[in-house]
């Protein structure tokens, strides 16, 4: 018989004990292409700064620094007017996309009604505090001059010059283009005087086109912009000055290199404001007056050189 104490109790069934806790999913590896696209990618230093400048004409250059070859450019500047008061603010490069790299660049500033703030942003690599931009700012023109040489570059009457009279002559294909004052941008063919001698109308800025078969890195050419002072050095095919701001070259410096200068002789001439005139001079030389006067035509002679194949006598 059965033990009543014993029938009483229920029999509880046994605990299964709780399951054990899973490991820790180790972290996935990033992905491939995470792993790439971080290390395309490098951060910079950038800082914007406002800059306050009186009315006038400056120019503003990136001095050379002597990494920028291995680093991009950098510490490399933008120019920029401020969100407002950008009317009384003019910016004209050198360059077509607007940077100043540490190899010199510049850039032109106007302003009409100062004093007025441009935006100056910086770009530079980090953890190199060596690496911040040396800039240097000149003035070109006192307030009250730039105004009025840029109010009589607008008044001037559309198409004003020798070309407006009589029949427009037929297109060329010009091998300099200068962007002189009142007229705008007007092109010749090598050997050809460039500007109008005796207009004094000058030069603020030019082109020239690489010939056939030269390549654009062997012709190159700087802009003197005051006494010992040059535009950084261009390439051919690119725009070299100003264009609207009003600000006259005073001279000219073209170089040819590599198998450009085998195959071919270069000359310069130049006319100024003042009625002095300089030239023909060679390659790698310089072309100004004696006065620093705004340069008011211009002629570039590029001629295939001659080679000697007659027999040498006996």
């Amino acid at each position: 018989m059965a033990n009543p104490k014993t029938m009483s109790r229920t029999q509880e069934p046994a605990r299964k004990p709780p399951p054990a806790a899973a490991p820790a999913a180790a972290a996935a590896p990033p992905a491939p292409a995470q792993a790439a696209a971080s290390n395309m990618m490098m951060e910079l230093k950038v800082t914007g700064h406002f800059m306050a400048l009186p009315a006038g004409l400056f120019c503003i250059v990136n001095e050379p620094a002597a990494p920028a070859a291995q680093n991009f450019g950098l510490p490399g500047v933008r120019l920029s007017p401020p969100p407002n008061g950008a009317r009384n603010v003019e910016i004209s490069g050198f360059r077509p996309d607007g940077w100043l790299s540490a190899t010199g660049d510049a850039a032109l500033v106007r302003v009409t009604n100062g004093p007025a703030q441009i935006l100056v942003t910086i770009y530079q690599l980090p953890n190199q505090p060596d690496s911040a931009p040396k800039l240097q700012v000149r003035q070109l023109l006192v307030g009250a001059d730039a105004p009025a040489a840029a109010q009589a570059a607008a008044a001037a009457p559309p198409g004003a010059g020798p070309q407006a009279a009589g029949p427009a002559p037929a297109p060329v294909k010009a091998d300099v283009v200068a962007h002189i004052q009142t007229r705008g941008d007007v092109g010749a063919k090598f050997g050809d005087w460039l500007g109008e001698r005796g207009s004094e109308n000058w030069v603020e800025g030019f082109a020239i086109v690489a010939p056939k078969g030269v390549s654009p890195a062997d012709l190159s050419y700087q802009a003197l912009l005051g006494r010992n002072w040059l535009s950084p050095w261009v390439e051919a095919g690119q725009f070299c000055g100003s264009r609207g701001v009003a600000l006259p070259l005073l001279g000219l410096r073209i170089r040819l290199q590599g198998k450009a200068a085998e195959h071919y002789d270069l000359t310069c001439s130049a006319a100024f404001i003042d009625g002095t005139s300089t030239g023909p001079v060679g390659n790698d030389a310089i072309c100004e007056s004696d006065t620093l006067a705004p340069l008011e035509a211009l002629q570039v002679s590029l001629t295939p050189k001659v080679r000697k194949t007659g027999r040498a006598k006996r």
